[in-house]
């Protein structure tokens, strides 16, 4: 993990005002009762994942083991230590696992299945922690809003995780401010990135079921690979429910980004970026209809999130985590609800290219695709879960420089945790 001077000074100067502010968290009273008085935790994480790809001579099936055991020490002036270790043990080989986003050449045959080999630290830092006041120094799972733009992609087996140092706020009525600044980003494939990443992002909660977020995302890639995706991003974004009576509700969601260009990223980038939706919740059952759209632009760039959690948009089966040079306009129906006990989600994509691939270059169409996933996720106890998991996309009438084929993927997942 990197951290330079100027950070371990910027979080010393974080702390000096919330230091005088009390906390109502049982605190150690000495050096000693801090570090025997902490906490252990952990989960263990088994997954078996099947993608059928188009395209693709094999078929991919992967067998994986996620380890975690963590401890975190008793606070003591508000200050402890969380330290937890990871392991992903793949326990078979038919995949290609893009390790630091390079496959092994035996197993470029196989569809990609995201979950390389890995031990290492998950998370590792210091924290002060008060009333109203968090700051954490180290490397940290960091997500925000909807995970859209700031994300740790816990979906997969190695999580996204940044180094550096956040802060939280609410010492202001109904307010959320959260700050942060990364020099390090280490993704799913294990792969670290050297970065310069400052965060803003302020949430008011106009009612307890209802909230308003402004943000801007200043990423900066210093590695030559990812250069060209240092972006600056400003937005906005309401999201909420509110009853109409005892059992139904209204749900809705508004938001729009301008993204560009960000020391010394490519000039080519000037995207922006919506999401509209709206739907109706009766008892524990919903369903909406939203419209999201990343736009392209004749300079052959789109608008990109790289810090989010991608997998939760453009359908499950993850064809579309770098948005393609025309962009997207996905237009979504989301159904969610609850059947003897366990959670149900289902989700239908029908994906277009933000710009007519007729007018960029040639093409056959501006239809991507669509796609269809279903889940069902069970807690047997507190300690024990399972969820079963399956995304089918079908390619559109598309450019062939931005085609994307037929893929099917299955995922059987269960999970302890203590």
């Amino acid at each position: 993990m990197k951290l330079n001077k100027k950070l371990m000074i910027i979080a010393l100067l974080s702390t000096m005002p919330a230091m005088a502010m009390a906390d109502d968290v049982v605190e150690a009273t000495s050096l000693g009762d801090a570090i025997t008085g902490g906490q252990f935790s952990g989960n263990f994480k088994l997954r078996f994942e099947h993608v059928d790809q188009a395209g693709q001579s094999k078929t991919a099936q992967a067998f994986t083991l996620r380890s975690l055991v963590g401890y975190e020490t008793k606070p003591l002036n508000g200050f402890s230590v969380n330290a937890q270790v990871y392991g992903l043990s793949p326990l078979n080989d038919d995949y290609n696992d893009i390790k630091k986003t390079d496959p092994i050449t035996s197993r470029r045959a196989y569809p990609v299945i995201a979950d390389p080999e890995d031990y290492d630290f998950h998370q590792l830092y210091v924290q002060f922690k008060n009333k109203e006041h968090q700051v954490r120094l180290g490397r940290q799972s960091f997500v925000l809003d909807n995970w859209r733009f700031i994300g740790d992609v816990r979906f997969r087996q190695n999580w996204q995780v940044m180094n550096g140092l956040s802060y939280i706020n609410t010492s202001l009525p109904k307010t959320t401010i959260s700050a942060a600044h990364f020099e390090q980003v280490k993704d799913i494939t294990t792969k670290v990135w050297n970065t310069d990443v400052d965060i803003i992002n302020a949430n008011y909660k106009i009612t307890p079921t209802t909230s308003v977020s402004g943000y801007g995302y200043f990423v900066d890639f210093n590695d030559t690979a990812r250069k060209a995706l240092s972006t600056k991003t400003f937005g906005a974004r309401l999201d909420g429910k509110e009853k109409l009576n005892d059992v139904w509700k209204v749900l809705y969601t508004a938001e729009y980004a301008k993204q560009d260009n960000y020391d010394n990223g490519s000039s080519a980038i000037d995207n922006h970026y919506y999401r509209v939706g709206a739907g109706l919740g009766y008892g524990k059952w919903s369903l909406r209809i939203d419209q999201e759209k990343l736009s392209g632009n004749s300079n052959g760039r789109a608008f990109q999130t790289p810090l989010g959690t991608n997998h939760l948009f453009q359908g499950w089966a993850d064809v579309f985590l770098t948005t393609p040079n025309q962009g997207i306009e996905d237009t979504m129906l989301i159904m969610q609800g609850e059947l003897l006990g366990a959670v149900i989600k289902s989700e239908y994509h029908i994906i277009d290219s933000d710009r007519d691939f007729n007018k960029v270059g040639g093409g056959t169409g501006d239809s991507l695709g669509t796609e269809f996933d279903l889940g069902a996720y069970y807690k047997f106890n507190k300690q024990v879960s399972g969820s079963i998991e399956y995304a089918n996309f079908q390619e559109g009438t598309q450019y062939a420089g931005a085609r994307k084929r037929d893929i099917e993927k299955f995922w059987l997942t269960a999970m302890y945790s203590f």
